[in-house]
Formats: C-alpha cells, sequence, structure tokens
C-alpha cells in the first residue's frame, strides 16, 4: 500500500493519520492515532478504519522531550512496516502552526525553508518547536521520504492588512507582530465543502465556526478569509476549554503587579487553568458540562455561547453580512445545544434553525424561511494536509 503519512506533533503528543494514495487518495484515513504522554510515559493508540484499535507502551531510553518525540516516530515508523509489510510511505505531510509572511502555501520542507521556519519560533512558543522537531526526527530516520509543511496561518493570508493590524508602534508591527489567524487547515476544508451543502451562499458572507478545545471563528467572502477571531497567538478570540480567549491587557498587569505572576505562570493560567476549565472549576469537556447541573457548569456554558454570538456580529461586519453560518469541531458538530443558543442569541441576524433537525446533528439546520443558511459540516484537518502533500508533490 502506498501512502502519505500525516503528523501532527504537540508538546507532549504526535497524531498521526494514514492515507492511501493509490489508485487516488482517499477521504478517510486508513489508520489514525496517536502517542501521548511524552515527556512522561509515552503510550501509543491505533484505530483502523474498520474500527480495529490497538494499544501499546512506547519504549523510552531518555528523559529528554525532543528525544522522546524521535522515539516515538522510531516506534511508530517501525510498527507501521511491522503490522504492514508491504506498506510504502510516500510522503510525510506535517502541520506547522506558523508560517508567518512568507508561507501563504504548503510548501517542500528543505534545510533552508526549516531554518526559515525555526525563525518563526518565538511567533509560536508552544507549538512551532515541536512541529519542527518532528520534520527533523523523519529527515534523520527515513531521509528518503519527501515532507510537505502544511500552516495553520496560511489561509489568513488573504485577510486585508487593516484586519491584520495592531495599534502598536509601526516599529513593533515590523517585527511581525500582528494577527495572523489559526485553524486555518480545519476553514480551507471545510470551505472547499460548503458548494455542495449550501449552494451559491457558500460565495457570499460566510462564517465558519471551529469548536472545539481550541475554538475559533472566521469570516469569509467567496470562500476566502477576510477576518478571524484568533489573532498574533490561538489564545484570542473565543473561550476554550482552557484558554482564556480575549482578554484586557490589563489584567495582565495587574496580576504580574498585584500578584506577583511572572511570565512562566501567567502562561500557565492563559493556557492551561482559564476558559470552560477555569469557569467551570468542573471540567473542560463540553460534554461533561452540559451534563452537570451545577450553576458554575452552565454560567461556562453561557459565557462561551455569548461570546461566540458576540463575535458572529462582529465578524459578520467584517465580511459585510451574513450569508450562512457553519459549525465544525468537536463541540460544533456533536453539541447541539451550543448550536441552539447561539442561534437563539443571534436571531436578529435573520437566523432560524430547526430544532428537530438539529437535536439530530443534520448537515443543514435552517427552516425553509430562514434568511441565513446554517449547516453542519465535519471537518478534517488530515485528509487537507493530505491533499495538500499530494499536490505540493505530484504524487
Amino acid at each position: 500500500m502506498k501512502a502519505v503519512l500525516v503528523l501532527n506533533a504537540g508538546s507532549s503528543s504526535l497524531k498521526f493519520a494514514l492515507f492511501p494514495i493509490e489508485p487516488a487518495l482517499a477521504d478517510h484515513a486508513a489508520l489514525s492515532g496517536q502517542v501521548e504522554g511524552i515527556g512522561a510515559t509515552p503510550e501509543f493508540s491505533a484505530k483502523t478504519a474498520a474500527g480495529e484499535r490497538f494499544h501499546e507502551t512506547v519504549p523510552s531510553n531518555s528523559d529528554s522531550q525532543r528525544e522522546q518525540h524521535r522515539e516515538a516516530l522510531t516506534f511508530l515508523l517501525d510498527w507501521l512496516q511491522a503490522h504492514n509489510p508491504a506498506l510504502e510511505i510516500a510522503a510525510a505531510g506535517h502541520r506547522i502552526v506558523h508560517g508567518g509572511d512568507k508561507y501563504s502555501e504548503p510548501v517542500q520542507l528543505y534545510g533552508h525553508i526549516l531554518r526559515q521556519l525555526q525563525k518563526l519560533v518565538p511567533l509560536a512558543p508552544l507549538h512551532q518547536p515541536h512541529n519542527l522537531n518532528a520534520v527533523q526526527a523523519i529527515a534523520a530516520l527515513a531521509p528518503d521520504i519527501p515532507q510537505v509543511g502544511c500552516f495553520d496561518t496560511a489561509f489568513h493570508t488573504t485577510q486585508a492588512p487593516v484586519a491584520q493590524a495592531f495599534a502598536l508602534p509601526r516599529a513593533i508591527s515590523a517585527e511581525g507582530v500582528k494577527r495572523y489567524g489559526f485553524h486555518g487547515l480545519s476553514y480551507d476544508y471545510v470551505a472547499r465543502q460548503l458548494p455542495a451543502v449550501i449552494g451559491d451562499k457558500a460565495s457570499g458572507a460566510v462564517v465558519i465556526c471551529h469548536l472545539g478545545n481550541g475554538s475559533s471563528m472566521c469570516a469569509l467572502r467567496d470562500g476566502k478569509s477576510v477576518a478571524s477571531t484568533m489573532g498574533f497567538t490561538a489564545l484570542e478570540g473565543l473561550v476554550m476549554g482552557t484558554r482564556t480567549g480575549s482578554l484586557d491587557p490589563g489584567v495582565l498587569l495587574y496580576l504580574m503587579d498585584e500578584k506577583g505572576m511572572d511570565a512562566k505562570a501567567l502562561t500557565r493560567l492563559l493556557y492551561k487553568e482559564s476558559g470552560l476549565l477555569g469557569v467551570s472549576g468542573i471540567s473542560q469537556d463540553m460534554r461533561t458540562l452540559l451534563a452537570s447541573d451545577a450553576p458554575e457548569a452552565a454560567e461556562a456554558v453561557d459565557l462561551y455561547c455569548y461570546r461566540i454570538a458576540r463575535e458572529l456580529g462582529s465578524l459578520a461586519a467584517a465580511a459585510g453580512g451574513l450569508d450562512a453560518l457553519v459549525f465544525t469541531g468537536g463541540i460544533g458538530e456533536h453539541a447541539a445545544p451550543v448550536r441552539e443558543r447561539v442561534a437563539r442569541l443571534s436571531a436578529w441576524l435573520g437566523i432560524d434553525i430547526d430544532s428537530d433537525a438539529n437535536a439530530r446533528d443534520a448537515s443543514r439546520l435552517d427552516r425553509a424561511g430562514s434568511k441565513v443558511a446554517v449547516a453542519v459540516v465535519p471537518t478534517n484537518e488530515e485528509g487537507m494536509i493530505a491533499r495538500y502533500t499530494v499536490d505540493v508533490l505530484g504524487l
């Protein structure tokens, strides 16, 4: 079997998916899984398209997180070959969070490009180093496998300069401090599916809600990004599982002055201890919160939905109207109560959804008289990376 290996390397995990490319690129992965617990006790799990599951502990002889990433990749490549001796990995496609100003489309990864991407680490210090570590590890372990980088920021490079700018001194902006936007791989995939789901409205003013543990929204015109809720980092915008979303910078100054919090403590607070988890004090998982009778859980869900509705008004202004509202991501695809609340809060925009269709997670949720089309479109970021990889390499 000839296939593309898709990799998404995080700080403590390595997600993977295997897409056959003969006789043509498969729409969905034949095998997917992850290595979790990198930096502690790595555990491998995988599932085939038919539902067969595997689980193993990954042997580790190093205390270094970087070395454990390499050990995880070594284990993965060996495991894939052992379970499918006829497997030929034709290429590896990587999710890379930041492409900066230069990389507005996927590229084959060479040494000089990796050096350019390394310079972007200060713009995404929690993600970029691990993305690049995986590329370097594959290059060392299997140098004959061509690799392609697919950037989460690339989809948003179509935004006008005014949509990307902060009101900072020009010297700081010139160093690359601006709004980049993220979740671009998801938005690109969903945007490509929209003509089949909502017809001509796909080329109008569309807002896509990518709702999951990381949540964001994007406004599109003619299928291209014109504005997004995430900015310089993946911290801005909506309430998320453990991230604050948009926050008055004065709060940070207060915490530094009055609580003595340093950069490390603030990073932990903003990325790991806030969001749904921080507000509820119960969980970052929307399913848990929706099932809870605790008032704190209800308050967290209410804030989550309120912020989506508020951003929807802002993005409709940026797009010059609203022809369609689209939900994707784990919460967007499966949490009917969240979609219902957002629609109710946003009824003034002409949104009218069918509660029965919403309850069964139908692909179209709008009633016949709704001014705005409302849809649920499952995302497939791994499939998008596989497609990019095949296209870039001409496989």
